[in-house]
């Protein structure tokens, strides 16, 4: 089943319809860590469109390849401080390089209904179980019956498996399997507020899609959490069964959302 994004969360980044980029692409992490690695933390939307379509820092051997991996970065990312989602993941990329798979993980999730078609699937399977395309193109025929071609429903299922890899949900090139991903309080901070944005709160926080990709246990994401706090990413509270986490930092320049998300 694939996992249900409310309307309110559209204004912060996140898509709720359309197929998404996983239709004729992956989740472009190399591509992505090119990107953010040649431009500064302040660049702007139009900054990226000429980092990758003039200057062809992606090194793409013609014009049109360049447009197209902008656009589908574009699609995926949103590549604009203005948008939430983005703004944060941009905040926290270059703190921990090795969370940068999971952090683009969580965004592509937000972003792309076709790869969270497969989420469950992957999320589900316990260390070791070999997974398919197959596997991931039924997950996403499911999501969309009738509605996609069997052609694009095969590619999306081989695109999210070439992502669930990249993140380091799965392992193998050919006969994949699953394995348990890499977690760090930078991907937990962001992961707990993707949930947050979408109006889960207290532990809640701690079951919902962003944090399940995490793929720890729940006393683990605990403990990142407490980190992440004294990191200054994060306000996290734990009074008996009571908890709170808060988003300040986050929100530090965000007067017109604060509010509501708070």
């Amino acid at each position: 089943m694939t996992p249900t994004i409310p309307s309110t969360a559209v204004p912060y980044g996140f898509t709720v319809d359309g197929l998404g980029t996983h239709s004729s692409r992956t989740m472009m992490l190399e591509e992505l860590q090119l990107l953010l690695a040649a431009c500064p933390p302040s660049a702007d939307e139009e900054a990226y469109r000429t980092a990758v379509v003039d200057e062809n820092v992606l090194l793409k051997r013609t014009h049109s390849t360049r447009a197209k991996s902008f656009r589908h970065l574009h699609e995926l990312y949103a590549l604009s401080p203005e948008v939430l989602i983005f703004d944060v993941l941009r905040d926290l990329w270059d703190e921990t390089p090795d969370a940068q798979p999971m952090l683009a993980l969580l965004c592509a999730l937000a972003r792309d209904p076709s790869l969270r078609s497969t989420a469950d699937t992957v999320l589900t399977l316990p260390p070791g179980t070999a997974v398919t395309s197959q596997m991931l193109t039924d997950a996403a025929t499911q999501a969309y019956p009738g509605l996609a071609k069997v052609t694009t429903l095969a590619t999306i299922g081989r695109n999210a498996g070439s992502t669930w890899t990249q993140s380091g949900h799965l392992s193998g090139r050919t006969d994949k399997r699953r394995v348990r991903a890499q977690s760090h309080p930078t991907s937990l901070a962001y992961a707990l507020l993707l949930g947050h944005l979408c109006g889960a709160r207290g532990d809640r926080l701690f079951d919902t899609l962003w944090t399940r990709a995490l793929d720890q246990p729940i006393a683990i994401l605990q403990e990142q959490a407490a980190l992440a706090s004294r990191q200054g990413w994060l306000e996290y509270r734990r009074t008996g069964a009571v908890t709170e986490i808060t988003f300040e930092h986050f929100l530090r320049n965000r007067t017109e959302h604060r509010e509501e998300v708070q």
